[in-house]
């Protein structure tokens, strides 16, 4: 069966797929939660936490997928197709088996491929239920989270490598240039215990007075908490990865071209000393034609004044 590749008509069209398009400069990423044929009481409060720590930006699909294998050859096109019915290029996958219980797969596509994966068991799980403290405290909705990654094993094992910049990608939110410190009311605490282990903890940040301008900070663990144990990885192809690096290149600065909001673009234009008064007069300067026809006449007229006299 031959794939019918249809060509937008219309400029709306083609505005929408500009969106859901690759872009150089990224914006905030979309997250897709979904569950697999069989998941367990424990991997679907994990995966419920994790949407409600997203939900923001992020699409939750309720049913059971049976189809999907991402680890295995053409068993991530479903991956793939609900990537690019939600526009999601994070991908959070919940399933469990005897083989592989409380199983978490998570993902990162590019233009709706499957970039990388990462697969983890989860252990010790505490959900954001069990924890008691006071709600004020609770991390609000679109606030920017620090992280703290503490361990050797994050710089010498590859696995815990990959592993963190995944989890950096799917909690980071949307990049931004500046920040207000009010903003920043989370952080992820990372603790890697082995070389395929980490223990992970969400904690709320609370200011208090420290007698500088900067507060001090005391953590509040708020949940969830959990070990990931890394089982499965796979890397980027290098085809791939080459071409989800590229960066924008910045334009470089003109010389003398400043941009004001209301008269646009303006430019200086300096021009070097012409020294008029050193140039060599001609005659034949169209500029002096006039002044001989004045004189040629003013002539003229004083030779008929001398040739009849009143």
């Amino acid at each position: 069966m031959v794939a019918v590749i249809r060509v937008p008509k219309t400029k709306r069209a083609r505005r929408e797929l500009l969106k859901h398009a690759p872009k150089l400069v990224e914006t905030g990423k979309k997250t897709l939660v979904l569950h697999g044929t069989k998941t367990s009481a424990v991997l679907n409060s994990v995966l419920s936490d994790i949407y409600h720590l997203k939900r923001d930006n992020a699409v939750k699909f309720t049913k059971k997928n049976d189809s999907i294998r991402p680890f295995e050859s053409g068993g991530e096109s479903s991956l793939e197709f609900f990537s690019l019915k939600t526009d999601c290029s994070l991908i959070v996958y919940g399933s469990h088996s005897k083989k592989r219980p409380n199983n978490l797969i998570l993902g990162r596509t590019y233009d709706h491929h499957i970039y990388d994966l990462v697969e983890v068991g989860v252990e010790n799980y505490k959900s954001m239920e069990s924890y008691v403290y006071d709600k004020k405290l609770a991390p609000k909705l679109g606030s920017k989270p620090f992280f703290a990654f503490i361990g050797e094993h994050f710089e010498s094992s590859e696995d815990l490598k990959h592993l963190k910049e995944v989890l950096l990608d799917l909690f980071r939110g949307e990049v931004v240039e500046n920040l207000n410190l009010a903003g920043v009311d989370r952080i992820y605490v990372c603790t890697a215990i082995s070389p395929t282990t980490v223990y992970m903890m969400h904690c709320a940040l609370r200011l208090k007075r420290s007698g500088t301008p900067i507060p001090r900070m005391e953590l509040v663990e708020v949940g969830p908490s959990m070990n990931l144990v890394v089982r499965r990885h796979r890397l980027p192809v290098e085809s791939l990865k080459k071409e989800a690096m590229k960066t924008a290149e910045h334009a470089k600065k003109m010389k003398n071209v400043t941009k004001d909001p209301v008269q646009g673009k303006l430019g200086k234009v300096y021009m070097p000393d012409q020294q008029v008064g050193k140039l060599a007069l001609s005659n034949d300067i169209k500029g002096l034609k006039r002044e001989r026809r004045e004189a040629k006449k003013n002539k003229e007229h004083s030779k008929k004044q001398k040739v009849n006299p009143e």
